[in-house]
């Protein structure tokens, strides 16, 4: 088995030498010459029924090559069967949700998660009734229609971690969905664990420029087709433009979170040690919950931190206003930093009282950690906190 490092740059490539390419061709057609009707339309069977791989793609809202290589990159960065990639990361949870709905309308959710997938699933508006639990609380609340268990690990925007392999047991056989996002597969394998389901943002580290919308789900062949099949009929299929992109960002991804992950772990430190900080949560500081988990399920403590200001909102405001290297935007996993505020965008759409429970705080400010260098870096944030 190659090293993940390697597999980064050559995964998804293995037909090049055929095509006499070193580059990842673009593929825009919208539609494909039949020269064989009966093998056609075997193609199209396939791919109405959730096939990849067929000899012709016929149409573009079911299959194209550019996107198909950078699904098979992903799924053997992620050591699953399939990858399956969406338009977005909202997209690619939509399609879920939809398609478990035929194995029981009953899903157990943890908290906290990202303030959109929270807002979506709490709204049933994909047809499966989502109960909000604790993770002891898995065993107990299954019921015969339960169909999905869903966490997001670290979890967003308290980086807190949850316990894949004892979750996959209390969930006693019912598929897990586990958000990745953060972790990429770098520093985590949620399948190896047992997850059934493995989520991203692909628009966040995979492709890793902030250039990019998409969303991908890995899994195995067998939960992968009826993704596909939901995703042509939908027209849900990511742009062969972004999936190139996507699959160009793969090859520096192991080297773009180790050096933000080092720059991140120097930021909390600091962070922690200043007068102006009443928290910081980061795994690589042992203050989030489950923090063992790290060396074990994860290889290292990740490259977001949130952390917070004293005198709440408005400390907070005042520190978005100040700084000049760090940019105040939403999103995460770029070349560069990113900080914003939990409660006033990303989580704005949760409750108050379901944000406060999960330690989303009015001074909780979340930062993206990037590639520059830790001294530029903390030298606008000590400037900006200087002012709150």
């Amino acid at each position: 088995m190659q090293h993940l490092e390697t597999l980064a740059v050559h995964a998804g490539r293995e037909d090049f030498a055929q095509l006499r390419v070193h580059a990842p061709p673009l593929d825009l057609s919208t539609t494909y010459p039949i020269a064989d009707l009966a093998t056609a339309g075997e193609s199209f069977e396939a791919l109405i029924h959730g096939g990849d791989g067929v000899a012709n793609s016929i149409y573009a809202r079911l299959h194209n090559p550019t996107v198909a290589r950078a699904e098979a990159a992903i799924a053997r960065l992620e050591g699953t069967e399939a990858a399956v990639a969406f338009g977005s990361g909202m997209a690619a949870l939509t399609a879920l949700l939809m398609a478990r709905q035929q194995a029981g309308r009953h899903a157990l959710v943890l908290r906290p998660l990202y303030g959109t997938t929270d807002h979506l699933l709490a709204s049933g508006l994909c047809g499966l009734e989502a109960e909000f639990v604790e993770a002891g609380e898995i065993a107990a609340r299954r019921r015969p229609d339960t169909s999905l268990v869903v966490v997001e690990t670290p979890s967003n925007p308290t980086l807190d971690l949850v316990d894949i392999r004892a979750t996959v047991e209390a969930a006693g056989g019912v598929p897990v969905l586990v958000d990745s996002t953060f972790a990429t597969p770098v520093l985590q394998r949620p399948a190896t664990l047992g997850a059934t389901y493995v989520w991203h943002s692909a628009t966040k580290f995979l492709a890793g420029h902030g250039d990019v919308m998409a969303g991908v789900i890995c899994c195995d062949e067998e939960h992968a087709a009826p993704l596909r099949t939901l995703r042509g009929i939908t027209g849900a299929l990511l742009h062969p433009l972004a999936a190139y992109l996507l699959h160009r960002g793969l090859p520096t991804l192991a080297l773009r979170v180790e050096r933000a992950q080092a720059n991140a772990q120097l930021l909390a430190e600091r962070l922690a040690a200043h007068p102006a900080v009443a928290k910081v949560h980061y795994p690589g500081l042992g203050t989030v919950r489950n923090a063992g988990l790290l060396g074990t399920q994860m290889r290292g403590p990740g490259t977001l931190l949130s952390f917070e200001v004293r005198g709440g909102q408005a400390a907070a405001a005042a520190l978005l206003a100040r700084v000049r290297l760090v940019t105040a935007a939403v999103s995460l996993g770029s070349v560069d930093t990113l900080i914003q505020h939990p409660a006033g965008l990303t989580h704005r759409m949760v409750d108050e009282a379901t944000r406060r429970a999960a330690g989303i705080t009015d001074g909780l400010l979340r930062l993206s950690v990037g590639i520059e260098h830790a001294e530029d870096l903390w030298a606008d944030l000590a400037q900006a906190l200087a002012g709150t």
